[in-house]
């Protein structure tokens, strides 16, 4: 990479350049699930987990029906691992490194909720049975102890439009999983094929 020249290199540097936090963006945030913040949790179907590793961090997209991820109780998240590629990439690194990160979206609510803590990975029957979806269990449960919880204000999906029809971008224009896969040189593959089984696949395999 060529040599860049204007780099922030310091703690002091970087608070010169931006000022002081809004005072507001500090006092939002505690160290467990407030009343607000539940009612947050309760209403997202969807959210991204970060956790960390030696290979590095990965950030991986979870989603259900709207209340999927339970709270125990104030400083505890029970967030079902559902049938996935079996890479386990967030499983590994929190076997190895219990520090996750989750950010929570609620389709069409601008502000998204953000959660740190540290996650072990359970797997009691009675405790898989109360994620039972279309007759399934999942292969196990992470529980996430909450360190610190804040809202994060709308203006990031006001500048995408995240949750506005107008700004759809039309699925036809964009390479398929099959292109993809085709592309990166998968052996004896038909992505063709691949994309006309998805639909049918995803419904028997969803959970």
């Amino acid at each position: 990479m060529a040599q860049v020249e204007g780099k922030i290199t310091s703690i002091e540097e970087l608070e010169a350049l931006y000022g002081p936090a809004n005072p507001r963006s500090i006092e939002k945030e505690v160290d467990y699930i407030a009343a607000p913040y539940r009612k947050l949790i309760e209403a997202s179907p969807f959210l991204v987990i970060a956790s960390v590793g030696p290979e590095g961090v990965d950030c991986s997209p979870r989603g259900d029906p709207a209340g999927f991820v339970h709270i125990e109780d104030e400083r505890t998240l029970l967030l079902p691992d559902r049938r996935g590629n079996n890479r386990a990439d967030t499983l590994k690194n929190i076997i190895r490194d219990p520090r996750v990160a989750l950010i929570f979206f609620i389709p069409g609510v601008g502000e998204t909720l953000r959660v740190n803590g540290r996650a072990e990975i359970l797997i009691d029957p009675d405790l898989l049975a109360r994620f039972e979806m279309q007759g399934k269990t999942p292969r196990s449960v992470i529980s996430v102890h909450v360190e610190t919880v804040y809202f994060q204000c709308q203006k990031a999906l006001a500048r995408s439009r995240l949750w506005d029809p107008a700004a759809r971008v039309d699925r036809k224009t964009l390479p398929t999983a099959g292109d993809i896969l085709s592309d990166l040189g998968a052996r004896d593959f038909d992505g063709a094929a691949y994309d006309a089984a998805y639909p049918a696949r995803l419904k028997e395999t969803i959970y």
